[in-house]
């Protein structure tokens, strides 16, 4: 905006003064020209009134300027110049101008006794354009200088509309990133201010609308596990074994689904803040590690002793953690060893989780789809944490069999000072 304001005055102010400099610059050459031919009429006139005195020859020598006197009889008194056609015409008794090669020639008609005489004095071009290319050189240096403050003030007024659009917009993308602290500092013309206290009041609606879905979650969350829990202990008490397997494998089923739905209803409702991946990865280990134990899974655990920061928030990537996890221990039979690796990347981290168990089925990367493999309902919760951040997702099968998932964080745009470096790499837990 601040370019297109800049060339619209711009062209704006050029026009004016051309509209204006054109015409005061012919009027100024107009001036210059009838100034020269005045002063050399005045002079021809005070030549005229000595004609036909004895002091006409002292007359012309007076006059600074080439003078010549064409008298009666073809006799002619002071610089030498041609008889012309205009002077023929001035012998008659009318004092005319003419054009004469390099300058141009005035000339006038006197009466003497012995007859007409006719007075010429030569103007050279230098004489009539006298001061005029430095006018000219002047108003063009003028009018230069008014386009350009005419630029500069249009550039400051344009300024003060756009640095309050920008900072609008770094509110909105910030707002779109998930930062619901960003507010809008009004300022500028009063349409912008307005614009910029409807952005804040639409951001603060937008944070406690958040907080009620939160409350909303934790409200489902309690009210769906107590059911869940009656149901298992319905299924526990069933006196046929393979009926109580049965009802206690779709009770399990149920509760993975619910915990999905209440997991990615809490990650979208909580906040997009930076936090740091080592950090979160060592404390779902740790959690995790009483069942591994139980169960005997040998777990490898590979963390940096370095902070890793990534720009998505640490109860997103806890829950996404604690579906890749989880995945393991309910797809993996017992015993069946499992590692996670967390490496630094200039980009980001890469976070990998890694068992021995059967494999996987290709299609649990569709949304909804789940299966008996070694990962099931997780994965997108995974997928939609790494692409909440711009990351991906990847599930291979390694080498020696079991399953492999990836997951590629990015960094946050401007690390928050994360505190020194946590943990250490390479620990093994049986």
């Amino acid at each position: 905006m601040r370019r297109w304001l800049a060339l619209l005055v711009a062209a704006t102010t050029s026009l004016v003064l051309i509209a204006l400099l054109v015409p005061m610059a012919l009027l100024i050459g107009a001036v210059a020209e009838n100034g020269a031919m005045s002063r050399a009429t005045a002079a021809a006139e005070s030549v005229a009134v000595a004609v036909g005195t004895p002091d006409l020859a002292l007359a012309v020598e007076q006059v600074p300027r080439p003078v010549t006197v064409f008298l009666p009889h073809e006799t002619t008194l002071g610089a030498p110049a041609a008889r012309s056609d205009a002077v023929r015409l001035a012998a008659t008794g009318r004092s005319v101008t003419a054009a004469a090669p390099g300058g141009r020639e005035v000339l006038v008609s006197a009466q003497s006794p012995d007859g007409t005489a006719v007075i010429r004095v030569f103007v050279p071009d230098a004489e009539l354009t006298q001061g005029v290319r430095a006018a000219w050189l002047a108003l063009l240096v003028l009018g230069l200088g008014l386009v350009v403050l005419g630029i500069v003030l249009a550039d400051r007024l344009a300024l003060a509309v756009t640095r309050p659009v920008d900072g609008l917009a770094r509110v909105s993308h910030r707002l779109a990133g998930g930062d619901l602290s960003a507010r809008a500092e009004p300022g500028g013309p009063p349409e912008v201010r307005s614009v910029a206290m409807a952005l804040n009041h639409l951001a603060g609606r937008i944070g406690d609308l958040l907080a009620a879905e939160r409350e909303s979650v934790a409200d489902l969350s309690h009210r769906l596990r107590t059911p869940l829990t009656g149901l298992r202990l319905e299924a526990e008490s069933l006196r046929d074994p393979e009926e109580a397997g049965r009802v206690q494998a779709r009770v399990d089923a149920l509760e993975r689904a619910v915990s999905a739905v209440i997991t990615e209803a809490r990650r979208r409702s909580a906040g997009r803040g930076p936090c740091d991946a080592a950090e979160v990865v060592r404390e779902r280990v740790r959690f995790w590690s009483v069942l591994a134990e139980d169960q005997g899974r040998p777990v490898s655990v590979s963390l940096p002793d370095v902070p890793a920061p990534v720009a998505v928030g640490g109860e997103e990537l806890a829950a996404c953690v604690d579906a890749l996890l989880g995945n393991v221990f309910a797809h993996t039979p017992e015993g069946t060893a499992m590692s996670v690796r967390l490496s630094p990347r200039p980009s980001g981290a890469l976070l990998v989780v890694e068992d021995s168990g059967p494999g996987f089925d290709p299609g649990l990367l569709e949304r909804g789809n789940s299966g008996r493999g070694s990962t099931g309902l997780g994965l997108d919760i995974a997928r939609r944490t790494a692409e909440s951040c711009g990351g991906t997702l990847a599930v291979t099968v390694p080498d020696g069999g079991g399953a492999r998932v990836e997951v590629a964080l990015t960094a946050p745009q401007r690390a928050p000072g994360f505190p020194g470096g946590h943990g250490s790499a390479g620990v093994s837990s049986p």
